[in-house]
């Protein structure tokens, strides 16, 4: 697209929001920011549509989320007037006008006859696919940008399931969004309108009830809970977001009554005013949740992101230090937890079935083996996740027994269809709970978990490649990969190269080739004989190119030295290839 036409388009426009046509004008004499914010659309990607507050066709504003909801409109429109009617229910979290995005999403709605449901205070996303499915709408929208910086918000989209939009669904929806060619003059009802005509209902409390009233479900020994969580110390950190109340009412209600809130870091606020990172994947999140928790000599620190989807869990380590875990181990404590208690109470379906992502650490399917209990891989992003347990519960097939990502991400009832981290925050209280009566701490119940199925390593390296120029460095960086054989250093010997755009995956031991089951999707794999491997993946909601790397030893001193030979090649290679 001609960016300098829709520069001028948006210049011109005598209606255009008086903050943005100042913030334009400012942007005048800035060639380069004013092509970023208007050489394309925000697009959908593994996370729906995300980008950087301001104007622009490439940017988050009032404009770019009428057209999303437009193409929304579209979608619901065209499956007739009963999905009209069922509507749809919006939730927002503490950023930078999300709820006026979530209103301005409800004014197009209902402009096109369709009744909209919007929170009347911020709401986390669980809660978000949740209400779809109690309310029995036909969509949902949440806006957030998760945990990304304070200049981002975004706009997510989910099916009549509760789970984001896979599918023809997803397509059809792309298609609606760009057949929109004037996101200014989008047409939209005010809201006192849409509320005399019964097109818009605010809800509240009602629903907060009964998805609190379902988190209890999550609890795998309730007794012990009850008899004993008044003894687990927990410092809980929400990082100024939408998970607050839902946690710590869930936490009374389950019998943990020993919880210390953040109290800097308790209240919405938009600036993360006193928030280095709102990401629980990065370490300085839990700063001021490891000062309290020295404070408090906690057993288990919890931080929650903005949106309330992803947690971050930290504990003692043997030096008496506070250390995050990983979400891959993390992740590996609760499915082992999950399946030994079902094992120990009888109550683990023989058909039980664990799914994680493609970049998540095999130490989940070799758990998942030793119980007898089947594992799925399936792309990143967990609408992936959610789409295979709406195919279990159709054909009744597997028991969805616990789904995760090493990206911090978990489900465990499918009461709710994207990961929920205030489902995994209870859980997180009850493992660490689970080995404190056995005077242990987490660290040392992930140790064990280590001895039994062996050392798992794992890290994550993202590269940033911001503008126009940068996504195109990126892809060509990915394109040389594909382009050739690759040829790994050291000690280790290429096995398998899994290709999924092409869904094809190569033995390099064997010659056969094979296809991958699994969408098309820009990422590549490589998997060594030892088993050790790493996975390049373009962010589909960022700017990034992440490298994914895994291996595994006999001890932790010898996984560490493995997954260093593996990693620093690769980082030295994209670097080079950056310079």
């Amino acid at each position: 697209m001609n960016w300098k036409l829709h520069y001028e388009r948006w210049l011109s426009f005598g209606g255009l929001q008086k903050d943005l046509q100042e913030e334009l004008k400012a942007l005048k004499d800035n060639q380069k920011l004013l092509e970023d914010s208007f050489y394309k659309t925000l697009e959908f990607g593994t996370g729906g549509m995300r980008g950087e507050i301001g104007p622009g066709t490439n940017r988050m504003n009032t404009y770019t989320v009428r057209r999303a909801a437009k193409g929304l409109g579209k979608l619901i429109s065209g499956k007739g007037e009963a999905a009209k009617e069922k509507g749809v229910v919006i939730s927002y979290d503490n950023r930078r006008f999300s709820r006026k995005f979530a209103l301005e999403s409800a004014k197009v709605l209902g402009a096109d006859g369709i009744k909209v449901y919007v929170f009347e205070e911020l709401r986390p996303t669980p809660q978000l696919s949740f209400s779809v499915r109690r309310l029995g709408t036909a969509a949902g929208i949440m806006i957030t940008a998760s945990h990304n910086p304070p200049e981002y918000n975004g706009f997510k989209v989910y099916g009549e399931d509760g789970a984001q939009l896979v599918g023809e669904d997803s397509d059809l929806l792309l298609k609606y969004v760009n057949e929109v060619e004037d996101e200014l003059t989008i047409e939209t009802r005010d809201e006192e309108e849409l509320l005399n005509n019964e097109f818009l209902t605010f809800i509240g409390q009602e629903m907060d009830e009964v998805y609190e009233g379902k988190l209890l479900d999550v609890i795998q020994n309730k007794e012990l809970v009850r008899d004993y969580g008044k003894n687990l110390s927990v410092v809980f950190t929400p990082l100024h977001g939408a998970s607050k109340i839902p946690v710590m009412n869930s936490f009374k209600k389950a019998g943990f009554t020993e919880i210390h809130v953040v109290e800097l870091q308790s209240q919405p606020d938009e600036n993360f005013s006193n928030v280095t990172s709102a990401n629980p994947e990065e370490h300085v999140a839990f700063d001021r949740a490891i000062e309290e928790g020295k404070k408090v000599n906690a057993d288990v620190l919890i931080a929650t992101d903005p949106d309330g989807d992803r947690v971050g869990i930290a504990a003692k380590n043997r030096n008496g230090e506070y250390e995050v875990l990983t979400g891959n181990q993390a992740g590996a404590l609760m499915l082992h937890y999950i399946l030994s208690s079902g094992r120990k109470n009888g109550n683990l379906p023989d058909d039980s079935i664990m799914i994680q992502t493609i970049v998540t650490s095999p130490l989940g399917k070799t758990i998942a083996k030793a119980h007898d209990v089947k594992t799925l891989d399936v792309l990143t992003g967990f609408k992936y996740i959610a789409e295979k347990i709406r195919e279990f519960e159709q054909d009744n097939t597997q028991s969805f027994i616990f789904g995760y990502e090493e990206s911090y991400g978990y489900l465990v009832k499918p009461f709710v269809r994207d990961k929920d981290a205030v489902q995994a925050a209870l859980l997180a209280a009850e493992v660490a709970l689970y080995y404190k009566q056995q005077e242990k701490s987490l660290f040392d119940g992930l140790e064990n978990v280590f001895e039994t199925y062996g050392y798992y390593r794992e890290t994550l390296h993202s590269f940033v490649f911001k503008g126009k120029e940068g996504v195109e460095t990126m892809k060509n960086f990915i394109d040389s990969f594909r382009g050739q054989t690759f040829s790994p250093e050291g000690e280790f010997q290429l096995q398998l190269s899994e290709d999924y755009l092409t869904g094809q995956v190569m033995d390099h031991v064997s010659g056969e080739e094979s296809p991958t089951g699994l969408p098309k999707s820009n990422v590549l794999k490589y998997v060594m004989t030892d088993g050790s491997w790493f996975c390049l993946r373009p962010s589909g909601t960022e700017p990034k190119l992440k490298l994914y790397f895994g291996v595994k030893g006999k001890t932790g001193e010898e996984a560490e030295e493995k997954l260093d030979q593996l990693v620093q090649p690769m980082v030295k290679r994209v670097k080079a290839f950056q310079d």
